[in-house]
């Protein structure tokens, strides 16, 4: 039975990190969906940046960053789905038992995967780190991006099936735990 696993949580909390261990651990049972792909190739299209480079985490994808969640949320105001649908688009659900969906940011992104595919189908967890882990991995403040709903919607939302710390990405079996809470066989 298909899966998809929403996984949020505030920037360097380690999303995407979690998110390809835990494909790893599932090797091929498991393909990884980015909410933030569709939003980053409009972008880039839109003003001929280099997509490559705004898809990564480095500091180009830092100057866009505010423009483009402003840009990204008059987008969601018009079709809340529209960056969700774009993303799973691409997603090969006839092929694979797992989806994970390493960025959700806000709660129509929840309501629009439990709409669509219904609430036995996804799964939803929240990672959590604290302010000094998530510095030690690059983070620091930025005000009109950590305090916009990209970053805080989700802040008040009480309804994940799991909410998991993530403070050290050497252990061995947190994955291991992690497959066993979202029942991923």
């Amino acid at each position: 039975m298909l899966k998809i696993v929403l996984i949020s949580g505030k920037r360097k909390c380690g999303k995407d990190y979690i998110s390809e261990r835990l494909q790893k651990r599932l090797a091929n049972r498991a393909r990884i969906v980015r909410i933030s792909e569709p939003i980053k190739s409009e972008w880039a299209r839109k003003l001929q940046l280099d997509l490559s480079a705004l898809l990564s985490d480095g500091p180009y994808k830092e100057q866009y960053r505010r423009d483009m969640i402003v840009w990204s949320d008059e987008m969601r105001t018009k079709d809340y789905g529209y960056f969700c649908r774009a993303a799973m688009a691409e997603a090969p659900l006839d092929q694979t038992p797992y989806i994970i969906v390493s960025d959700v940011r806000r709660k129509n992104d929840i309501k629009w995967f439990r709409e669509t595919y219904g609430q036995d189908m996804v799964r939803t967890v929240r990672l959590t780190s604290r302010p000094e882990t998530r510095q030690a991995r690059g983070w620091t403040f930025t005000e009109g991006i950590d305090d916009v709903p990209s970053e805080c919607d989700l802040d008040d939302y009480d309804s994940f099936d799991f909410v998991v710390p993530n403070e050290d990405e050497n252990d061995q079996g947190f994955i291991d735990q992690l497959v066993d809470m979202l029942q991923l066989k």
